[in-house]
Protein backbone atom coordinates (compact mmCIF):
# COMPACT_ATOMS: atom_id res chain seq x y z
CA UNK A 1 0.00 0.00 0.00
CA UNK A 2 3.20 2.14 0.08
CA UNK A 3 3.32 4.55 -2.59
CA UNK A 4 5.94 4.71 -4.90
CA UNK A 5 6.60 7.61 -7.34
CA UNK A 6 5.76 7.23 -11.29
CA UNK A 7 9.34 7.84 -11.41
CA UNK A 8 10.29 4.33 -10.59
CA UNK A 9 8.15 2.09 -12.95
CA UNK A 10 10.53 -0.99 -12.65
CA UNK A 11 11.28 -0.72 -8.85
CA UNK A 12 7.72 -0.35 -8.43
CA UNK A 13 7.61 -4.23 -9.59
CA UNK A 14 9.93 -5.22 -7.02
CA UNK A 15 8.27 -3.43 -3.86
CA UNK A 16 7.43 -6.79 -2.34
CA UNK A 17 11.06 -7.37 -2.18
CA UNK A 18 11.76 -3.61 -0.52
CA UNK A 19 12.18 -2.93 3.19
CA UNK A 20 11.47 0.83 3.25
CA UNK A 21 12.98 2.68 6.51
CA UNK A 22 11.01 6.01 7.11
CA UNK A 23 12.52 7.00 10.06
CA UNK A 24 16.11 8.03 9.27
CA UNK A 25 17.56 11.17 10.29
CA UNK A 26 21.14 12.42 10.18
CA UNK A 27 22.64 15.62 12.54
CA UNK A 28 24.18 17.37 9.36
CA UNK A 29 21.51 19.86 7.88
CA UNK A 30 24.26 20.07 4.64
CA UNK A 31 26.42 18.25 2.39
CA UNK A 32 29.18 17.17 5.28
CA UNK A 33 26.06 14.15 5.90
CA UNK A 34 27.50 12.32 3.02
CA UNK A 35 30.39 11.48 4.71
CA UNK A 36 28.60 11.24 8.06
CA UNK A 37 26.27 8.57 6.04
CA UNK A 38 29.42 6.46 5.11
CA UNK A 39 31.32 6.67 8.63
CA UNK A 40 28.92 7.59 11.17
CA UNK A 41 31.02 10.77 12.45
CA UNK A 42 31.15 14.93 11.87
CA UNK A 43 33.75 15.48 9.01
CA UNK A 44 35.00 18.12 12.00
CA UNK A 45 35.51 14.98 14.22
CA UNK A 46 37.98 14.22 11.96
CA UNK A 47 38.18 10.92 9.12
CA UNK A 48 36.82 7.53 10.25
CA UNK A 49 36.27 4.00 8.82
CA UNK A 50 33.57 3.96 6.13
CA UNK A 51 31.02 0.96 6.43
CA UNK A 52 32.33 -0.64 3.34
CA UNK A 53 36.22 -0.74 5.13
CA UNK A 54 35.04 -2.43 8.06
CA UNK A 55 33.08 -5.28 6.57
CA UNK A 56 36.70 -5.57 4.83
CA UNK A 57 38.44 -5.71 7.95
CA UNK A 58 36.00 -7.73 10.20
CA UNK A 59 34.95 -10.41 7.25
CA UNK A 60 37.72 -10.91 5.37
CA UNK A 61 38.42 -12.31 2.45
CA UNK A 62 36.17 -15.32 0.21
CA UNK A 63 38.59 -14.86 -3.02
CA UNK A 64 42.14 -13.78 -3.18
CA UNK A 65 42.28 -12.73 -6.88
CA UNK A 66 40.17 -9.48 -5.87
CA UNK A 67 39.24 -6.81 -3.98
CA UNK A 68 36.76 -7.24 -1.04
CA UNK A 69 36.02 -3.42 -1.02
CA UNK A 70 35.07 -2.51 -4.27
CA UNK A 71 33.73 1.37 -5.50
CA UNK A 72 32.39 2.10 -8.82
CA UNK A 73 31.42 5.79 -9.93
CA UNK A 74 32.53 8.62 -9.56
CA UNK A 75 33.49 9.53 -5.37
CA UNK A 76 31.44 12.87 -4.06
CA UNK A 77 33.10 16.00 -4.35
CA UNK A 78 35.75 17.04 -2.12
CA UNK A 79 33.12 19.35 -0.53
CA UNK A 80 31.62 16.86 0.70
CA UNK A 81 33.78 13.57 2.07
CA UNK A 82 35.60 13.18 -1.36
CA UNK A 83 37.47 9.80 -1.09
CA UNK A 84 37.34 9.50 2.45
CA UNK A 85 33.53 8.05 1.98
CA UNK A 86 35.34 4.55 0.83
CA UNK A 87 38.76 4.97 2.98
CA UNK A 88 39.46 2.86 5.87
CA UNK A 89 41.77 5.29 7.73
CA UNK A 90 42.93 3.71 11.12
CA UNK A 91 42.45 0.36 10.22
CA UNK A 92 44.86 0.73 7.58
CA UNK A 93 44.96 1.44 4.02
CA UNK A 94 44.44 -2.33 3.08
CA UNK A 95 41.27 -1.98 4.01
CA UNK A 96 40.39 1.03 1.34
CA UNK A 97 38.10 0.76 -1.00
CA UNK A 98 39.10 -0.14 -4.30
CA UNK A 99 38.17 2.04 -7.61
CA UNK A 100 36.87 0.21 -10.60
CA UNK A 101 36.18 1.42 -14.38
CA UNK A 102 33.89 -0.79 -16.24
CA UNK A 103 36.12 -1.09 -19.03
CA UNK A 104 38.01 -4.72 -19.99
CA UNK A 105 40.92 -3.15 -21.37
CA UNK A 106 41.81 -0.99 -18.19
CA UNK A 107 39.53 -1.68 -15.45
CA UNK A 108 42.17 -0.42 -12.70
CA UNK A 109 44.41 2.65 -13.63
CA UNK A 110 48.28 1.00 -13.96
CA UNK A 111 47.27 -2.47 -13.42
CA UNK A 112 47.77 -4.23 -16.73
CA UNK A 113 50.86 -6.31 -17.42
CA UNK A 114 53.60 -4.69 -19.57
CA UNK A 115 53.54 -6.22 -23.38
CA UNK A 116 57.10 -6.73 -23.17
CA UNK A 117 57.37 -8.77 -19.85
CA UNK A 118 56.42 -12.89 -19.24
CA UNK A 119 54.35 -13.68 -16.63
CA UNK A 120 57.65 -15.89 -15.64
CA UNK A 121 59.79 -12.24 -15.85
CA UNK A 122 56.82 -10.41 -13.84
CA UNK A 123 57.07 -13.22 -11.09
CA UNK A 124 60.59 -12.71 -10.39
CA UNK A 125 59.94 -8.66 -10.30
CA UNK A 126 57.03 -9.16 -7.60
CA UNK A 127 59.36 -11.68 -5.73
CA UNK A 128 62.08 -8.88 -5.31
CA UNK A 129 59.59 -6.10 -4.41
CA UNK A 130 58.54 -8.66 -1.47
CA UNK A 131 61.41 -9.08 -0.52
CA UNK A 132 62.48 -5.62 -0.40
CA UNK A 133 59.30 -4.56 0.98
CA UNK A 134 59.72 -7.16 3.80
CA UNK A 135 62.96 -5.85 4.94
CA UNK A 136 62.01 -2.86 5.38
CA UNK A 137 58.91 -3.85 7.29
CA UNK A 138 61.11 -4.97 9.62
CA UNK A 139 62.85 -2.42 9.96
CA UNK A 140 60.31 -0.17 10.45
CA UNK A 141 57.37 -1.92 12.46
CA UNK A 142 55.00 0.46 13.01
CA UNK A 143 54.21 1.29 9.38
CA UNK A 144 51.03 0.64 8.11
CA UNK A 145 51.81 1.72 4.74
CA UNK A 146 55.07 -1.11 3.63
CA UNK A 147 52.65 -3.94 4.77
CA UNK A 148 49.40 -2.55 2.53
CA UNK A 149 51.72 -1.71 -0.19
CA UNK A 150 53.03 -5.18 0.18
CA UNK A 151 49.37 -6.69 -0.19
CA UNK A 152 48.61 -4.24 -2.51
CA UNK A 153 51.67 -5.70 -4.66
CA UNK A 154 50.93 -8.88 -4.64
CA UNK A 155 46.53 -8.38 -5.51
CA UNK A 156 47.49 -5.95 -8.05
CA UNK A 157 49.52 -9.11 -9.48
CA UNK A 158 46.60 -11.68 -8.98
CA UNK A 159 44.11 -9.21 -10.50
CA UNK A 160 45.70 -8.56 -13.61
CA UNK A 161 43.54 -11.16 -15.25
CA UNK A 162 40.66 -12.09 -12.50
CA UNK A 163 39.44 -8.11 -12.87
CA UNK A 164 39.01 -7.70 -16.60
CA UNK A 165 37.05 -10.72 -16.79
CA UNK A 166 34.36 -9.35 -14.06
CA UNK A 167 33.79 -6.45 -16.24
CA UNK A 168 34.15 -8.52 -19.80
CA UNK A 169 30.35 -9.21 -20.31
CA UNK A 170 30.67 -11.19 -23.70
CA UNK A 171 29.47 -14.25 -21.46
CA UNK A 172 25.91 -12.45 -19.98
CA UNK A 173 22.70 -13.66 -22.61
CA UNK A 174 21.46 -10.59 -24.14
CA UNK A 175 18.49 -11.09 -22.48
CA UNK A 176 20.62 -9.95 -19.18
CA UNK A 177 22.00 -6.87 -21.05
CA UNK A 178 18.62 -5.90 -22.00
CA UNK A 179 17.18 -6.44 -18.49
CA UNK A 180 20.19 -4.32 -16.95
CA UNK A 181 19.35 -1.34 -20.00
CA UNK A 182 22.59 -1.96 -21.78
CA UNK A 183 20.95 -1.37 -24.72
CA UNK A 184 20.12 2.12 -24.38
CA UNK A 185 22.03 5.45 -23.85
CA UNK A 186 20.08 6.49 -20.90
CA UNK A 187 20.45 3.35 -18.50
CA UNK A 188 23.86 2.24 -20.03
CA UNK A 189 26.42 3.45 -17.51
CA UNK A 190 24.47 2.22 -14.18
CA UNK A 191 23.50 -0.73 -15.94
CA UNK A 192 26.78 -1.57 -16.41
CA UNK A 193 28.13 -0.75 -12.90
CA UNK A 194 24.88 -3.10 -11.70
CA UNK A 195 26.24 -6.22 -13.53
CA UNK A 196 29.20 -5.71 -12.96
CA UNK A 197 28.25 -5.42 -9.29
CA UNK A 198 26.45 -8.78 -9.71
CA UNK A 199 29.55 -10.43 -11.24
CA UNK A 200 31.46 -9.16 -8.22
CA UNK A 201 29.57 -10.35 -5.70
CA UNK A 202 28.92 -13.68 -7.24
CA UNK A 203 32.69 -13.96 -7.33
CA UNK A 204 33.10 -13.30 -3.56
CA UNK A 205 33.73 -9.87 -3.38
CA UNK A 206 31.89 -8.76 0.50
CA UNK A 207 31.22 -5.43 -0.38
CA UNK A 208 30.55 -3.41 -3.41
CA UNK A 209 29.62 0.78 -2.96
CA UNK A 210 28.58 2.27 -6.31
CA UNK A 211 27.98 6.45 -6.14
CA UNK A 212 25.48 7.92 -8.84
CA UNK A 213 25.13 11.91 -9.67
CA UNK A 214 27.96 13.09 -8.92
CA UNK A 215 28.81 16.42 -10.36
CA UNK A 216 31.99 18.07 -8.78
CA UNK A 217 29.43 19.69 -6.16
CA UNK A 218 27.18 18.63 -3.87
CA UNK A 219 25.34 16.38 -6.43
CA UNK A 220 23.20 16.24 -9.36
CA UNK A 221 20.21 14.98 -6.77
CA UNK A 222 20.80 18.26 -4.60
CA UNK A 223 17.45 19.88 -6.54
CA UNK A 224 17.31 22.98 -5.01
CA UNK A 225 15.89 24.20 -8.43
CA UNK A 226 14.57 22.16 -11.75
CA UNK A 227 12.92 18.90 -9.70
CA UNK A 228 11.11 17.74 -12.01
CA UNK A 229 14.07 17.60 -15.01
CA UNK A 230 16.40 16.93 -12.65
CA UNK A 231 15.14 13.71 -11.34
CA UNK A 232 12.99 12.63 -14.26
CA UNK A 233 16.42 12.46 -15.99
CA UNK A 234 18.49 10.83 -13.21
CA UNK A 235 15.40 8.21 -11.95
CA UNK A 236 15.68 7.35 -16.19
CA UNK A 237 19.22 6.46 -15.54
CA UNK A 238 18.90 3.89 -12.47
CA UNK A 239 15.68 3.23 -12.15
CA UNK A 240 16.05 -0.24 -14.38
CA UNK A 241 19.17 -1.49 -13.19
CA UNK A 242 18.44 -1.21 -9.67
CA UNK A 243 15.07 -3.43 -10.77
CA UNK A 244 17.69 -5.80 -12.83
CA UNK A 245 20.03 -6.15 -9.88
CA UNK A 246 17.23 -7.39 -7.78
CA UNK A 247 15.22 -9.41 -10.02
CA UNK A 248 19.00 -11.27 -11.57
CA UNK A 249 19.98 -11.59 -7.44
CA UNK A 250 16.64 -13.61 -7.05
CA UNK A 251 16.92 -16.03 -10.29
CA UNK A 252 20.64 -17.06 -9.64
CA UNK A 253 19.69 -18.11 -5.99
CA UNK A 254 21.81 -15.10 -4.34
CA UNK A 255 19.04 -12.65 -3.45
CA UNK A 256 18.79 -14.41 0.26
CA UNK A 257 22.55 -13.93 0.87
CA UNK A 258 23.12 -10.36 -0.83
CA UNK A 259 22.12 -7.57 1.08
CA UNK A 260 21.15 -4.51 -1.01
CA UNK A 261 21.02 -0.64 0.60
CA UNK A 262 19.89 2.07 -1.53
CA UNK A 263 20.43 5.09 0.54
CA UNK A 264 21.36 9.14 0.22
CA UNK A 265 22.58 11.89 2.82
CA UNK A 266 19.32 13.45 3.89
CA UNK A 267 15.81 14.12 3.35
CA UNK A 268 14.05 16.87 1.09
CA UNK A 269 11.53 19.56 2.49
CA UNK A 270 8.40 19.87 0.92
CA UNK A 271 9.35 23.35 -0.51
CA UNK A 272 11.87 25.51 -1.53
CA UNK A 273 13.23 29.00 -1.17
CA UNK A 274 11.09 30.71 -4.00
CA UNK A 275 12.39 27.87 -6.43
CA UNK A 276 10.66 24.82 -8.49
CA UNK A 277 13.08 22.49 -6.04
CA UNK A 278 13.04 21.69 -2.69
CA UNK A 279 15.76 22.63 0.48
CA UNK A 280 17.49 20.18 2.97
CA UNK A 281 15.80 18.21 5.49
CA UNK A 282 18.05 16.55 7.86
CA UNK A 283 14.93 15.10 10.26
CA UNK A 284 13.06 13.11 7.98
CA UNK A 285 14.34 10.81 5.35
CA UNK A 286 13.60 7.20 3.89
CA UNK A 287 16.08 4.22 2.57
CA UNK A 288 15.53 1.10 1.39
CA UNK A 289 16.92 -2.71 1.76
CA UNK A 290 16.10 -6.05 -0.20
CA UNK A 291 17.75 -9.37 -0.02
CA UNK A 292 20.00 -10.84 2.56
CA UNK A 293 17.52 -11.64 4.84
CA UNK A 294 15.52 -8.62 4.98
CA UNK A 295 11.61 -9.23 5.14
CA UNK A 296 10.41 -7.08 1.89
CA UNK A 297 7.01 -5.40 2.07
CA UNK A 298 7.80 -3.71 4.89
Amino acid sequence: GLEISNWWPHLQKCADDLCIVRSMWTEDSNHGAQLQFHTGRHRVDGFFPTIGAWVNYGLGTLNENLPQFVVMGTPVADCCGGMETHRANYLGPQYDGVPLNIDPKNPLPFASPPTDVTLEQQSSEFAVLRELNRLTAEKFKDDEAIRARMKAYELAFRMQTAVPDVVDFREESATTKAMYGLDKDATRPFGEQMLAARRLVERGVRFVQVYHGSNGGAGSWDAHGNLKNGHSKLCGQVDQPIAALIQDLKQRGMFDETLIVWATEFGRTPGSQNSDGRDHHPYGFSVWLAGGGIRGGM
